[in-house]
């Protein structure tokens, strides 16, 4: 399902600071089926793949994305040995208007891996900007359209600031994370299931 070459001739860009982008990561013929397999989340943030449901296609891709071509393959680009560090993997299916804030990952991430997977982008609001510094989200070196199957992999270091402007709606992404230990991989997991345990009760709640 992924196209392993157009990841390897993917030049890695330095400014703002490390990242490559690849369009076309997923097969066309793959696109679809995928779309079609995407959760129906009604609400916004992260979530684990694995509490939610995934037809085969996505189950397929996700398995394809954590193993080890893709690794080997990043590693080499980036300088890193991932086969000492486990994944963590997060979708998102919808945009909050609070969302897209600037920000940069946590210490204990090595990598992160956007796969995106919108069938048809038109906006010019929820395309990620990799900032040149914290302040300004207007300040930005490389902003990255999330149309289906386009990957964006960047380094996280005290200076990978990204974000994007305000947008609300469906916005779908599959998130990679090589991390540093196990550890993370359970409290990060334990977290975001139980915000989305948090979420879905208080989407039954109704006034009285």
């Amino acid at each position: 399902m992924l196209n392993l070459d157009a990841l390897e001739g993917a030049p890695l860009v330095a400014q703002p600071f490390d990242h490559c982008i690849v369009s076309g990561f997923l097969a066309p013929a793959d696109v679809q089926a995928v779309l079609q397999d995407f959760p129906a989340v009604a609400k916004g943030g992260s979530f684990p793949l694995s509490s939610l449901p995934c037809g085969p296609a996505l189950t397929r891709l996700a398995e394809q994305l954590q193993g080890s071509q893709v690794a080997i393959a990043l590693g080499r680009k980036f300088g890193l040995d991932l086969s000492k560090h486990p994944t963590l993997m997060t979708l998102r299916a919808r945009s909050r208007a609070k969302d897209g804030r600037i920000h940069r990952d946590s210490d204990d991430k090595l990598l992160t891996a956007l796969l995106y997977l919108n069938d048809d982008w038109s906006d010019d609001n929820g395309r990620l900007r990799l900032l040149k510094g914290p302040a300004d989200i207007e300040d930005y070196a490389v902003e990255v359209e999330p149309q289906a199957g386009t990957l964006l992999v960047f380094r996280c270091t005290d200076r990978s600031w990204h974000g994007h402007k305000p947008y609300e709606g469906v916005r779908q992404v599959l998130q990679i994370n090589w991390v540093t230990d196990a550890a993370v991989v359970r409290r990060e997991q334990w977290r975001h299931g139980f915000s989305a345990w948090i979420k879905t009760l208080f989407s039954k709640v109704r006034p009285t």
